[in-house]
Parts: structure tokens; C-alpha cells; sequence
């Protein structure tokens, strides 16, 4: 967390403005983006998967979340704590900054949650409910949440979190500007639960409508029958045979997706990859079918995948179960 202090300190010399006490540093800069995702005020799963040096600590977020009124958020913020610190320091929130003190300077864990807790609720009121942009923020710092809401949509994605942190290193001179991808590393600790996950009949459904396009060309844009597919337009299509409603982008369906882990990965469940083209974090989507197999549209037209395969392993991120 050494990144907050060099953050707090450029941040005086780049913006006269006062810090207000148990808010995130203010920096303020960047560049355009049109890609946006509701605001997400509520958990996207029932369950964590946190070290028991965390999950000891649940007492007192509930006791804190309770006070803040953060009850409907206790999940994430002991995510959070696991990405912090893991429960390993005191510190556990890593909260001392938050105070305008130096890193780890808090020695008691129930300090550091009621701080914690305090200043997540301030920067989520900040936030306007967007979960997701608080997390970053708790990251970033709390000019993150200005520089979205000054025209950029006022909500979070990631391709935001990577041109903020590009921008900003480049105004520091660093080699890099905190963790652009801090809400997938909290988020890996959410856990969906089997109520989420698509049933076997809507399971069958959706791959009787998506094999009936087996060998088809892929279709930059395509999203109907009639059009051809890509590869998202053929989860949006055959998800809604199921009446699972799915937006249009393979970004956009990470975005809404609850992120598990391959473990945890059924038939039925989303698989994403970043990178197979330039522009937007996710850029390829398909439909996991059990046994390391994914069914989607690609350049070599609608087919079966290997996940072991070279070039989708260098190119996977993770794996999404979309809430019903």
C-alpha cells in the first residue's frame, strides 16, 4: 500500500485542494470513455471464500457495517480486507491513510474496521452507490471518482480504471499508478452460489439454440440468426432462449456477471478473455460447457474450444455466472 503515501503526496502539488478527513485522495485528470455498467449498491454474491485470519474479524464488520449502515455490503468489505492485508496486520482495513497517518500506523483491528468502514461508506455516498467504483477508489484514491463522474458516464468499468491509472503514471513519472484491476482482485473472493447457477434445463436450451449455428462464419456485429453471430451476440442470443437476459458486449457481460472461480466454473456459467483484439478489457466471451470446453463464435466461425489451448490460456481472465 506504499502507492497511497507517493499518491497523497503528489496530489498536493498537482491540486489546492483540502483532503476531507476519511476521504480517499483527490487527483483529477484523463482521458474519454463509452463504456458504462449499472450501479451495483448491492453484493453479487451470498457467500466469500477469505482466510480465516479475516473471516475472525466477521464480529466486527457486522458490528461496524451496522453502524454505518453498510449491512447489505459486509461481504465486500471483508473481500476488500483480504485484498488489504489478508488479516495479517493490524491494520487489517489498511485505514491509517484514510486518517492522515502514515501506513500501518493503526495496531488495533477493531480501529482499523470502524475507520475502514467509515471511509468506504464516504466514498461510496461519493460514488452514488457504484460499488464497484468505490473499490477502485479505495485504491486509486477519491479523485478516481471525479475524473468518471466529469463526463466519463459516472460509473465504473475497467477500461476506466486502466486509462486512469495510465494517465496518472504518466503525470507522476511512476512506471505504473496503483492496481487498475483492484476490483477483479477484490471480487475473486466472491463466491455465487449454486441457486445462481443456470439450470440444467436452461442449460439445454440454450446449447439446442446455440449448436443449430455450428460451423457458421463468424459475424463482426452479428447478434441474430438472420445476421450471423460474434461472439457475444451469440451468448446474448442463446441465453435468451433460456430468458436470460444478457447485454450486448462481451465487456458488458463481464460487467454484470458475478466472477467465480474455475473451480467453481458449471456449464451454463460465462468464460472471458482480454486482449484478443485492441480497445476494451474483455473482447471475447463464451459459453463454458464443463470439462475445460467452451462453445462460442470466433474467427474460426462457431465452434468448440479447448480452454487448455495455448492461445486462449494467454488470453483467458476469468470465468462469470450471471445472477437470475
Amino acid at each position: 500500500m506504499g502507492i497511497k503515501t507517493y499518491i497523497k503526496l503528489a496530489s498536493a502539488l498537482i491540486l489546492p485542494i483540502l483532503l476531507i478527513p476519511l476521504m480517499l485522495i483527490m487527483l483529477i485528470t484523463g482521458d474519454d470513455d463509452t463504456v458504462s455498467m449499472p450501479s451495483n449498491n448491492i453484493e453479487t454474491a451470498s457467500s466469500i471464500s477469505v482466510s480465516s485470519d479475516v473471516e475472525r474479524y466477521r464480529p466486527l464488520f457486522e458490528k461496524y457495517a451496522k453502524k454505518y449502515g453498510l449491512e447489505t455490503q459486509i461481504n465486500i468489505l471483508m473481500a476488500l480486507t483480504m485484498q488489504e492485508s489478508g488479516g495479517r496486520v493490524p491494520d487489517v482495513m489498511q485505514s491509517s491513510e484514510s486518517l492522515g497517518l502514515a501506513p500501518n500506523s493503526i495496531t488495533d483491528p477493531e480501529q482499523s474496521i470502524d475507520a475502514g468502514c467509515n471511509h468506504f461508506k464516504s466514498v461510496l455516498t461519493k460514488a452514488k452507490g457504484d460499488v464497484d467504483l468505490t473499490l477502485q477508489s479505495y485504491n486509486f484514491g477519491g479523485g478516481f471518482i471525479s475524473w468518471v463522474q466529469d463526463g466519463r458516464g459516472g460509473k465504473y468499468t475497467p477500461l476506466l480504471a486502466k486509462q486512469f491509472s495510465v494517465v496518472m503514471a504518466s503525470k507522476m513519472g511512476w512506471n505504473n499508478y496503483g492496481d487498475a484491476e483492484y476490483v477483479q482482485h477484490v471480487r475473486r473472493y466472491l463466491v455465487a452460489t449454486s441457486a445462481n447457477v443456470a439450470s440444467s434445463k436452461q442449460m439445454d436450451v440454450i446449447m439446442k439454440e446455440a449448436l443449430k449455428y455450428q460451423g457458421q462464419p463468424y459475424v463482426w456485429g452479428g447478434n441474430t440468426a438472420n445476421s450471423g453471430f460474434d461472439c457475444s451476440g451469440l451468448t446474448q442470443w442463446c441465453y435468451k432462449q433460456a430468458n436470460v437476459s444478457l447485454p450486448r458486449t462481451a465487456e458488458e457481460q463481464y460487467n454484470v456477471a458475478t466472477k467465480i472461480t474455475e473451480s467453481q466454473a458449471k456449464a451454463g456459467d460465462l468464460v472471458f478473455f482480454s486482449g484478443t483484439y485492441a480497445g476494451k478489457f474483455i473482447t471475447h466471451v463464451g459459453i463454458y460447457v464443463g470439462n475445460g470446453r467452451m462453445y462460442n463464435s470466433n474467427d474460426s466461425g462457431v465452434e468448440y474450444s479447448s480452454l487448455s489451448n495455448a492461445y486462449w490460456k494467454a488470453h483467458f481472465v476469468g470465468f462469470g455466472r450471471i445472477l437470475k
